[in-house]
């Protein structure tokens, strides 16, 4: 069964539940009195008599077989699923089928008696239709049923039974005497769909023909049907509130559409699809004959005459509908006559008065007059109109008024459509006007409501001659022009007739290729500010050229916005291909020809009641009266353009002006466009309110009676008397005599117009116009160019245009253009019109006709003026305010693009300024940051483990998809860095193995600012108002969190700028002469003195509460890593390690290495510079015992090492041991801040002799046991030269030599040949290796450099990387020669004989090496080559992940999760929101995120292919990064397309990832209280 499920874009705003099961909202229970529209649920239920029925079906069961026995419980008991699959199971028997199917039949009436009374009738509907749907699909079984078993009269008459439980009197046209009866749409039996099993199967059996045919030709069963779909027919009648809003609103209306989409059209869809042929026309005749019966005595029960009702509209007209679509069938497939099938003209009359009124009522409903009956009527309207039901509502209701408008007189149609939309009273030529029923505000929009139906009614093809193809091309062009659409929205748009036999279905053959023609595809993009777009499809350039039509658009739209939208893009796309620069109309477009049998509706642009309205709004609209726009002038001329482009050819010869008896009513003589265009119109006589100004004026009325009347006595302008012109053709019509009409003119305006007493007094005037159409179309051009005589007959210069004329299908331009258009259309169309529009033209005319309007004619054009003033100065005032926000933009904006560079406010340009000057951004003020008031950087702390993701090799790991694959995390740098630690506890003294490592690869803190400064004391004040803001916001206040104050960037902490210059510029641009040792001296004195915290000021408290920040950032075992619990030596290791995690992070953000160089954003908006004085101030607290300073042991030697050790009853760890960064971080944070350049540059020397020597060391482990022997030969032999501390060759072979003193190399084979590399090494091969292993040092001291001293990067090609760094930091001599092959060992500086000290750090080794060999080998091979860390390589097809997950048990606790999630940062496999993982209150998706991110979690939802983002306490829906083939997300796979990996998305979720701006990129988070 097909389900009517509503496009979410339309109906988000009602929440319009999709599928059929759940469009009842209100709980059932008690919904008699609560949901009663005007007491919908309290009025009486009514009874009908039973006499159309057959009543032996209702009758009671007698059971015969033991089949009916069991059948009958089954229904009993709501069919148990159990007994439902037993019956079923029997079915492939052809015997039981056939008596099954009976048996199933026979207990039709006993299933919805139990269908209505079940509680749970959602699940018994299902198992019903399970049950049916096997049974009736056959359709040569349901065609046997239907002729032994009347299948039909059984299904039509249980519909008619169960909805005569539900019915109430209709309220509709005539309250107190209706007879019409109408379902109940508050009662549970619709509000909760319980009918639809029943419907659907109905639906089901009429798609089979030898079935429908049975339908179609039974006379009885067709009056029954029409009967039960009466009960639809004004079914949830709105009445407008005019004094107070409405206290309840009724939510029946979704009950009403759901009931008239699937009880009354689906079976009609159904019905249609089998009358396509001549030979049904009979089928056709049959329904069409008892439609209008049934719609006969539907107007007879509501007491319908002529006149609706005012202020009520219901949207549920289905016999109307089934008529119309019926008609449209027959013309269109099956060759009938239409006049054969339509009743009288006075049945047409009525049929006509309710689709009608449901048109005015949008308009009104837009208008806002219906504000309050609140948000459900809008929502009617939005209904009436959306893709789901326009084709079964608003479509066959505009065909209706269009076979009516072809064949009533069209005088009549066109004042009933004004009567109708209530514009009759503004359609008079005097400026003033009074309208009694409606008020001034409402006038303008219903008048342009009023003429867009008109040109809707007129221009519309749907039905009146379109093929298919053409239609589903309009459909989707419309669509495309209001908004670029995704392949799934667009399928949801188009409208499909419901039933799935009838050819059109979205996604078939023509779908696919009508949309390549119309459309282009664009693939999936990523807007910087990270929002995702799906693959779109947007209209090709020579569809917005030649086939945007406006009238199709304003049809399909469901928001007003819509139709905005689509002009804006059309005139975008004008100006961008160079077409039309100013501000386009809506263009004019030809139409498909009209099917002959509808030519009659032309007829109502050739009438004179439309001329006059034509001619007043023109005459209107030149004489500026009020509340007419643009909007109704476009309208008017695009009528007058359709009225051009379908007339009939008139002769020339014809008299201008046809003898009295012609012109009987003194506006036009015929009724023909093109000769009343040039009609003159001299006076016009008007009712006017006393005080309005064309009473005071001397009308030339009293002087000049004679020539009036010669003029025809120019009364009463007809205009004014629409609704009598309407009521006397209708009297015409219904006496069928005119002698009688006029003596039973009603008078003109009826006391439904005009309550009595309210009615204004209305005087006569007698306005001198003088104009006809064109004169006003030339002024009006006039007027439109602002230019006196702007408008000049084309054909004057090129007679050819009137000979051939090159008329366009399709004309884009603005007023200008359409009024030329029409003016060339109507010269071409009669030589007089020509020849009158070339005399106008001569008369060289002031552009506003009437006498006395100099002075207000002055005022306008003034007013004009001073508008045009204003107008340049606001958009001199947008555009200043404009690139003001642009340089906001990009001075805070840049969160995704780290190419653009930033200058910070602090002022780093100018060297000689001493202090930095920073901006609040709260108070707006500049200053320094002093002790007491002191200044901050806006910053977020958050823990990161990515740095721990790194591992060696650089092809990422790929997600698990077999049981085979699985990801062990031994290789990761966390788990390499862990193991370190652990090994180097277990030997040597805890204190020591603390100061030889860092930490901080996982849960390390990671600091990151948007650059904006503020005072700390206004951020405390911001802070507390944050705390008082009752705004629900999307982070933790009580946490600290904020979003910066001027770029929003989420924050949670801030860092204080330590006083003093921004950068020290001043200290280290002198070079000192000052030899390496005096400088090792001082830095050792530097390190002894203890650091004091200043005394207690503003500053140092921030200092102190910013370090409890950093710390409390991370989880407590990120920074416990003694084996004495907090021990000084924990945070000692904890702070350098923060600063080492912090330039890893940056190092890893410049893509692993420096060569770009550049001082990048990273740099512009860094904040280490800030931190490093935050951390030092920290570690200066705790000074290092000088004994154990590693500063001694590499710049000193030691008389006696063997005493040295035997002192120790535990180890300390050796030199060589040593994390050389992290002596480097530690060397420079025990250090008195500012640093001197010198002393930096000393350290980097010092450690770099030992980073080499360790690099030496590892070198000598790697090879075999015959290459070390070679080398320490070659090594000896050039030991002599001066430069031997300078040689590889020299220093490795000594290395060697000093290591096998030691037991490192004496180790059994087996083992020997897993350490060594099979590659033989080469002079080349080890320099390689050398350099490798120093480079990362160097990276991290180089940046470092940066930060400290704000000296730039130099870039450089990756095969330099090392020299340039190398000297860039100090290392290689200012003079050093780079032409032969550079040699990394030319950068060593000794600070004291190499090969003492070395064979120092040695005899550490080997005194280690005697009890731990395997270890101490081990220790020394430091792998410090790690590769950017990736996510997980996903597979490209999606269905892969599924298959293999979505049945996967957990490890945890051995089920299959209803939830499943896999982690993309390592592979776990987790329950998303299983309490079977909870531990301690955390859901195992938030656990994960603790353990495997340091809060930040990255998971793939398998059921939904979505990616969740779990960032400490929020979380948010980050997107898919799975496309389908039109390049779109299917979340939750509702549409089961096959999904393919979208590596751009997936490159920008791991950018996310390492460069930590999940939370600046998306914006909706929420808390997830530990529940994933």
């Amino acid at each position: 069964m097909q389900e009517p499920s509503a496009g979410t874009s339309t109906l988000a705003v009602q929440g319009f539940a999709g599928a059929t099961g759940t469009l009842g909202q209100v709980d059932s229970s008690d919904e008699e009195d609560q949901d009663g529209s005007q007491g919908l649920g309290k009025r009486k239920r009514v009874k009908l008599s039973s006499g159309t029925k057959d009543q032996s079906i209702m009758d009671v069961l007698k059971h015969k077989s033991f089949l009916e026995e069991l059948l009958f419980w089954t229904i009993k008991y709501e069919f148990p699923q159990k007994m439902v699959t037993f019956l079923l199971n029997m079915l492939p028997d052809q015997e039981y089928k056939v008596a099954f199917t009976k048996t199933f039949v026979q207990h039709y009436a006993f299933i919805m008696k139990t269908l209505k009374k079940s509680h749970e009738s959602d699940t018994m509907s299902n198992r019903i239709v399970h049950i049916s749907v096997q049974l009736f699909s056959n359709e040569e079984l349901a065609r046997q049923v239907t002729e032994e078993c009347q299948l039909l009269d059984i299904m039509v008459t249980v519909l008619l039974y169960m909805m005569e439980s539900c019915l109430i009197k209709s309220e509709l046209q005539d309250e107190e005497n209706s007879l019409h009866v109408v379902v109940n749409c508050g009662e549970a039996l619709l509000k909760n769909n319980t009918y639809w099993p029943l419907v659907s199967d109905f639906i089901n059996i009429l798609s089979h023909q030898s079935v429908a045919k049975r339908f179609l030709e039974d006379h009885g069963l067709l009056v029954t049907w029409m009967n039960f779909v009466s009960f639809f027919q004004g079914m949830n009648l709105n009445k407008r509130e005019l004094n107070e809003h409405v206290e309840f609103e009724s939510q029946t209306y979704y009950a009403a559409f759901a009931a008239e989409l699937e009880a009354c059209a689906q079976p009609m869809w159904g019905l249609l699809s089998h009358c396509k042929v001549r030979e049904t026309q009979e089928y056709t005749r049959n329904v069409v004959r008892y439609c209008l019966e049934a719609l006969q005595d539907w107007f007879d029960a509501i007491n319908f005459v002529d006149e609706p009702a005012p202020n009520q509209v219901s949207f549920h007209l289905p016999l109307h509908r089934y008529y119309a679509m019926f008609l449209s069938k027959a013309v269109k497939c099956q060759e009938l006559d239409l006049d054969s099938v339509l009743p009288d003209q006075e049945m047409l009359m009525k049929l006509m008065i309710h689709p009608l009124q449901i048109q005015a009522s949008l308009a009104e409903i837009h208008s806002n007059m219906w504000v309050r009956n609140g948000l459900q009527i809008k929502g009617q309207a939005m209904t009436y109109v959306q893709s789901h039901f326009c084709n079964s509502m608003i479509d066959p209701d505009i065909y209706l008024l269009q076979v009516c408008a072809s064949r009533l007189d069209p005088d009549y149609v066109i004042s009933s459509v004004f009567e109708r939309f209530k514009v009759v009273d503004l359609l008079t030529m005097a400026s003033q006007h009074q309208n009694i029923v409606l008020d001034a505000e409402h006038e303008r929009s219903m008048l342009e409501g009023a003429l867009t139906f008109l040109v809707i009614l007129l221009s519309l093809r749907l039905h009146l001659g379109m093929s298919d193809d053409e239609i589903l091309r309009a459909e989707m062009v419309a669509q495309l022009c209001m908004n670029d659409r995704t392949h799934s929205s667009l399928l949801d748009l188009i409208p499909e007739n419901p039933n799935p036999k009838s050819g059109i279905i979205p996604g078939s053959y023509s779908f696919e290729s009508v949309l390549s023609t119309v459309a282009d595809f664009k693939a999936p993009v990523f807007e910087p500010g990270g929002s995702m777009q799906q693959g779109m499809y947007t209209p090709k350039g020579e569809v917005w050229d030649q086939e945007f039509d406006p009238v199709m658009v304003i049809l399909r739209t469901v928001y007003r916005r819509d139709v905005q939208s689509a002009m804006d893009r059309y005139t975008a796309f004008l100006k961008q291909s160079g077409k039309f620069s100013g501000n386009p109309w809506p263009p004019y477009k030809k139409r498909t020809p009209l099917h002959p049998s509808y030519k009659g509706l032309m007829r109502l642009l050739h009438c004179k009641t439309l001329h006059i309205v034509l001619f007043t709004l023109l005459y209107k609209i030149l004489m500026d009266h009020q509340n007419l726009s643009e909007h109704v002038l476009c309208m008017v001329l695009y009528l007058i353009e359709l009225g051009l482009e379908n007339s009939e050819e008139e002769s020339d010869e014809e008299a201008p002006v046809g003898g009295p008896e012609r012109c009987h009513d003194s506006w036009f003589p015929g009724s023909n466009l093109v000769s009343n265009m040039r009609h003159f119109i001299n006076y016009v006589r008007v009712r006017v309110p006393e005080t309005a100004p064309e009473v005071k004026r001397d009308s030339p009325a009293s002087t000049s009676s004679d020539s009036l009347g010669s003029l025809q006595n120019s009364g009463t302008a007809q205009v004014f008397s629409l609704v009598a012109e309407r009521r006397r053709k209708f009297q015409e019509i219904i006496n069928r005599s005119s002698s009688e009409a006029n003596q039973v003119v009603r008078p003109k305006t009826s006391s439904k117009w005009c309550a009595p007493g309210s009615a204004p007094q209305l005087t006569t005037a007698i306005l001198e116009i003088k104009e006809s159409i064109l004169s006003l179309l030339i002024k009006l051009h006039h007027k439109l160019s602002g230019k006196q005589n702007s408008y000049y007959p084309p054909w004057l210069d090129d007679i050819e245009i009137l000979i051939q004329p090159e008329i366009p299908k399709y004309s884009h331009g603005d007023g200008i253009t359409a009024v030329e258009r029409i003016l060339l259309k109507a010269a071409l169309q009669s030589r007089m019109n020509q020849r009158l529009i070339e005399e106008i033209c001569r008369k060289v005319t002031p552009p506003v006709p009437p006498k006395k309007i100099t002075a207000a004619e002055k005022k306008t054009l003034d007013k004009e003026e001073r508008r045009q003033k204003a107008r340049e100065r606001q958009q001199k005032l947008l555009a200043e305010f404009a690139s003001r926000q642009k340089s906001f933009m990009e001075t805070a904006m840049d969160v995704d693009s780290p190419e653009t560079d930033i200058p910070m406010e602090i002022t780093t340009a100018e060297p000689q300024v001493s202090e930095a000057v920073y901006d609040c951004v709260i108070c707006g003020q500049s200053g320094p940051s002093s002790e007491d008031r002191p200044t901050g950087l806006v910053v977020l702390l958050q823990a990161s483990s990515v740095l721990g993701q790194c591992r060696d090799s650089i092809e990422p790991k790929k997600l698990p998809i077999t049981e085979e694959e699985q990801i062990y995390p031994w290789d990761t740098c966390a788990a390499v860095h862990d193991v370190r630690l652990s090994l180097l506890q277990r030997y040597f003294k805890d204190s020591s193995c603390l100061l030889a490592v860092s930490v901080g690869w996982e849960g390390g803190v990671y600091v990151q600012t948007c650059g904006h400064t503020l005072h700390i004391d206004c951020h405390k004040s911001y802070m507390e108002s944050l705390r008082n803001d009752q705004v629900l916001q999307g982070f933790s206040v009580d946490k600290g969190e904020f979003t910066c104050p001027l770029c929003r960037q989420f924050a949670n902490s801030v860092l204080p700028c330590y006083p003093g210059s921004s950068v020290e510029n001043n200290l280290w641009q002198r070079p000192s002469n000052r030899s390496m040792q005096d400088l090792i001296k001082e830095v050792e004195e530097l390190q002894g003195r203890p650091g004091v915290f200043t005394s207690e000021t503003n500053l140092s408290k921030e200092m102190e509460s910013v370090m409890k920040d950093i710390k409390n950032t991370t989880q407590k075992k990120y920074r416990d890593y003694s084996k004495t619990p907090s021990s000084p030596d924990n945070d000692f290791l904890f702070m350098y390690s923060v600063a080492r995690t912090n330039l890893e992070l940056e190092l890893i953000h410049r893509g692993g290495n420096l060569c770009s160089g550049g001082a990048s954003t990273a740099g512009k908006r860094s904040c280490l510079n800030q931190l490093f004085h935050v951390l030092a101030l920290h570690m200066r607290l705790y000074s290092i015992d000088s004994e154990y300073n590693p500063w001694r042991k590499l710049t000193q030697l030691i008389e006696d090492m063997n005493s040295q050790l035997r002192n120790e009853e535990q180890l300390e760890v050796p030199v060589l041991y040593h994390d050389v960064t992290s002596l480097l971080l530690i060397q420079i944070l025990t250090m008195p801040h500012p640093l001197h350049k010198d002393h930096f540059t000393c350290i980097v020397k010092v450690l770099f002799t030992l980073l080499y020597t360790q690099a030496l060391a590892a070198l000598s482990v790697k090879c075999s046991e015959e290459d070390r022997s070679a080398w320490k030969h070659v090594g000896a032999l050039k030991k002599n030269p001066c430069d031997a501390e300078k040689s590889y060759e020299v220093l490795l072979s000594f290395v060697i030599s000093e290591l096998s003193k030691g037991k490192l190399y004496h180790e059994e084979g087996t083992q020997e040949c897993a350490m060594v590399s099979p590659i033989a090494w080469s002079p080349e091969s080890m320099e390689r290796y050398l350099q490798d292993f120093c480079l990362p040092f160097l990276r991290i001291t180089s940046l470092l450099q940066h930060h400290l001293f704000g000296e730039d990067l130099p870039s450089c090609q990756e095969e330099e990387e090392f020299s340039v760094l190398a000297s860039c930091l100090g290392l290689l001599p200012a003079f050093y020669q780079t032409e032969h092959p550079f040699i990394s060992a030319s950068c060593l500086n000794w600070p004291v004989p190499a090969f003492d000290i070395i064979s120092q750090w040695c005899f550490e080794i080997n005194s280690f090496t005697e009890r731990h060999a395997e270890q101490g080998k081990a220790l020394l091979i430091q792998e410090s080559r790690w590769k950017l860390p990736h996510l997980l390589q996903l597979p490209e097809n999606y269905n892969t992940i599924f298959q293999y997950y979505h049945r996967k048990t957990c490890s945890v606790c051995t089920k299959v999760p209803k939830d499943p999630a896999v982690c993309l940062v390592c592979g776990t496999f987790v329950c998303l929101k299983g309490l079977c993982c909870k531990q301690q209150s955390y859901c195992e998706c938030v656990l994960h995120s603790q353990n495997c991110g340091a809060g930040t979690g990255i998971f793939l939802l398998i059921n939904a292919s979505v990616i969740i983002i779990i960032r400490g306490h929020r979380f948010c829906l980050w997107g898919s990064v799975y496309l389908d083939a039109h390049g779109e997300e299917d979340r939750d796979l509702r549409r089961g397309k096959p999904l393919y990996i979208c590596k751009e998305r997936y490159k920008v979720l791991e950018q996310q990832w390492i460069s930590h701006t999940f939370d600046h990129i998306n914006k909706r988070w929420g808390p997830h209280y530990n529940g994933l």
